[in-house]
Parts: C-alpha cells; sequence; structure tokens
C-alpha cells in the first residue's frame, strides 16, 4: 500500500492533493487553493468532437461490441432496441477496440503517464478473453447531450464468481470501464479517483444486465458519476455505485 501511494504522488505530480483525504479544517471560499490538473484550466474539445474522434467511421480495426453468435434473444432484442434509438434520439452506440490507444489514434497521455513498455499487445480489461460468449459481452451506448450511458451486459462462464453467478469484480471491473468511457466523452475524464459500489442481487451467468451510467457534476476538474446495475425489466436490482473522475485533456500526438 505504501509503495501504491508513493507512485500515485509520483506520477500525478500537480495532481496529487486530489489523493489526499480532505481537510476537516473550514476554509474560506476566497482563500481555499484551488487544483491545477492541467495547463489549461478550460477543456478545448466539444463533446461532440471527443465522440467524433472516438467513434471513427472508417477503420479496419475490429470492434468487439457487435453482435455475435453468443449473444442470447434477450441480448439481441435490447441491442437493436436501442439501435433503432440512435436513428433519432440522439444516441451513439461505441465502438469498442482491443485497446484504449486505438480509440484515441492521434492522441497521447499528458507527459509523466505515458507507459515505458515498448509491447504493443495491450487490451482493454473487459477485452482479454478472445473466445466468443466466455467472458464480457457487452456494448455502451452515448447519449452526449444528457451525459449518460447505457451498458447491456452478458457474462460468460470465464466471469464465474459463486457457482453459477458473475464475480463481483468482473461487474466492478465493467462498471470502471463505463465510467470511463463516460467520463472521457462528456468532459475528458481519464483517470478513476475513487469507485465505490454496494451490491444487492447476484447476476446470474448467461443472463443480461443492463448498467446505467450518468453524470452527476463536473466541479474542481472532477467528474462525479453514478451507475445502477438491474435486469432488463428493472425488476431486479443487482448493484449501485459512485465513481470520480480525473479530467485531464489528452495531447496531440507529434
Amino acid at each position: 500500500m505504501m509503495r501504491r501511494g508513493l507512485w500515485l504522488v509520483s506520477r500525478f505530480g500537480p495532481c496529487q492533493d486530489l489523493l489526499r483525504p480532505p481537510s476537516l479544517k473550514s476554509q474560506s471560499i476566497l482563500h481555499r487553493p484551488t487544483a491545477r490538473l492541467a495547463h489549461r484550466a478550460n477543456f478545448s474539445s466539444s463533446t461532440d468532437a471527443l465522440v467524433s474522434r472516438f467513434c471513427q467511421k472508417h477503420t479496419d480495426m475490429k470492434d468487439y461490441a457487435l453482435p455475435n453468435a453468443s449473444w442470447s434473444p434477450d441480448m439481441m432484442r435490447s441491442y437493436n432496441e436501442f439501435l433503432e434509438k440512435t436513428k433519432d434520439e440522439d444516441w451513439i452506440k461505441l465502438p469498442s477496440f482491443k485497446s484504449n490507444s486505438e480509440h484515441i489514434q492521434g492522441l497521447k497521455l499528458p507527459a509523466g503517464f505515458m507507459a515505458t513498455s515498448d509491447k504493443e499487445d495491450y487490451r482493454i480489461f473487459t477485452r482479454c478473453i478472445e473466445k466468443e460468449g466466455q467472458g464480457y459481452e457487452y456494448v455502451i451506448f452515448f447519449h452526449p447531450s444528457k451525459k449518460k450511458s447505457i451498458c447491456l451486459f452478458q457474462p460468460g462462464p470465464y466471469l464465474e464468481g459463486p457457482p453459477g453467478f458473475i464475480h463481483g469484480g468482473a461487474l466492478i471491473a465493467l462498471m470502471d470501464e463505463t465510467f470511463s468511457k463516460t467520463a472521457y466523452l462528456s468532459g475528458h475524464g481519464l483517470f478513476t479517483l475513487s469507485l465505490n459500489i454496494k451490491f444487492k442481487n447476484l447476476i446470474p451467468l448467461g443472463s443480461v444486465a443492463m448498467l446505467k451510467v450518468e453524470v452527476e457534476k463536473i466541479e474542481d476538474q472532477k467528474i462525479f458519476l453514478s451507475c445502477i446495475a438491474q435486469s432488463l425489466d428493472e425488476q431486479v436490482f443487482f448493484a449501485k455505485a459512485s465513481g470520480i473522475f480525473l479530467q485531464m485533456e489528452l495531447e496531440e500526438d507529434e
């Protein structure tokens, strides 16, 4: 834990104040210090610009968020219902490539956050199981003006925790992934500062769950989000979560 803390302080540099617990000492609003997370306080890219760059129209990269033979009838029906909403209700289906670096081509992380390894075989954790239907089968739909997302999720047998049910950590990972895509497209949210979850019911493997993610507020260059995981008919509540993301603009790649 000590090593992890030292790594965060050294990596986040001027952003490290956000990683410390809040002081209980009262402060005057006029004299309260403001965290500086980037050289520019106002982020230049609009939500539409972020979505346009993220959702590349012409690419030969595999989109893992497209239907495959493992998708159940419930998964396909829900997918088609939301796909219809992309035609006239401002919803956007987000592609899902193998690595986040493929989503942000032409951009790079700010100095100090670049990976030192020269290996290129990176994978998003929720796309690390290649065999269809065995791990994470999911698709995310995003609503730019409302800054919210819907994730349709069909967990495969490789995600088992209790016999026949999904592992709690597997659900947390997908919540974090949905949070991160929503936070980035809503306003340059790049890094998870905190994530809290409360479980209510187990998700059966092979069933379909729906994750509803919304941006609650954006302030002090932090993005606050909430998530509810429930059944498709909204009758069974699985879990709820909240997360805070660091707002930091990506740099142009030379």
